[in-house]
């Protein structure tokens, strides 16, 4: 497997006043890779999301895709006095791109809690993620110069469907699907605006264990089929463990483990994390 870098996660602390919901995150995700993101509810799982999406900018640290940095911040102004993490004095840049550039540059998301465009149809939804791509503009668009464009388009979209046996949903309100299907839609939306890096938030959630195992393998096949590389937030471990290179464990914000899939199951601070252990 290639090692080449895709993302990289550097000494990332989030703080909300005086709350640290992410503390000195450090993580790497390489080419072709797929990587969980794990740990008990409440650990910063999603939280360590939104600032690699720029949902969030982060209280310190940086985020680089491909080499290019994306996000970095240090603690300013009140948080200086009130900075809980580590690492103060190390990142001195500021820099911040908005969730559609982050987007433009190679990473699409999926949510804990399906997000789709609630009035439209199937097909529609992965329309409107690829035209973020589209080289036509608003004045080309008006005169339908780009006719051509929108056609292939729509073909890659079909395409997309197909994959996810939503062919014959495509006219039907993206609402209307069943859960499992609205999972699915939501993935192929974010295959449509072409990303590099694809990050999944507990995509297996509400699934039976048939359909987690369905999911399990739809991964694998993503993984191949567009080369690109996943980092993914699960509470299936069996989701987790039969499709993930490596894992990285979060617990109360930090970092406590990572390692590959039995290194992590034989853990004794990722056992105690989510079992505890006796007084």
């Amino acid at each position: 497997m290639n090692k080449e870098n895709v993302l990289r996660v550097s000494d990332i602390t989030m703080q909300f006043g005086g709350v640290v919901a992410v503390n000195n995150l450090s993580l790497e995700v390489n080419k072709g890779e797929i990587i969980g993101l794990i740990g008990p509810n409440g650990a910063g799982k999603t939280t360590a999301f939104n600032v690699i999406t720029g949902v969030y900018a982060p209280t310190n640290g940086m985020v680089e895709l491909n080499g290019s940095v994306i996000a970095e911040n240090h603690p300013q102004g009140k948080m200086k006095a009130q900075y809980k993490g580590e690492n103060a004095g190390k990142y001195t840049g500021k820099t911040v791109l908005t969730p559609d550039k982050i987007t433009k540059k190679g990473i699409a998301r999926t949510f804990q809690n399906i997000r789709l465009f609630k009035g439209m149809t199937v097909l529609e939804n992965v329309l409107v993620a690829m035209h973020m791509n589209m080289k036509a503009g608003v004045f080309g668009s008006a005169l339908r110069f780009n006719a051509a464009e929108e056609a292939k388009m729509r073909e890659e979209a079909m395409d997309l469907l197909r994959m996810f046996g939503l062919e014959g949903n495509k006219d039907d309100l993206a609402t209307s699907l069943p859960y499992g299907k609205q999972r699915h839609l939501e993935i192929a939306r974010a295959l449509a605006t072409k990303p590099q890096l694809l990050l999944l938030d507990e995509p297996a959630a509400g699934m039976n264990p048939q359909e987690s195992d369905e999911l399990m393998h739809l991964v694998g096949k993503i993984r191949e089929q567009f080369d690109l590389s996943v980092l993914m937030i699960e509470h299936h471990m069996q989701v987790i463990m039969g499709i993930c290179d490596r894992i990285y464990v979060l617990d109360y914000g930090a970092l406590i483990a990572e390692g590959n899939p039995e290194e992590i199951q034989n853990n004794p601070r990722v056992i105690e994390a989510y079992l505890g252990v006796d007084d």
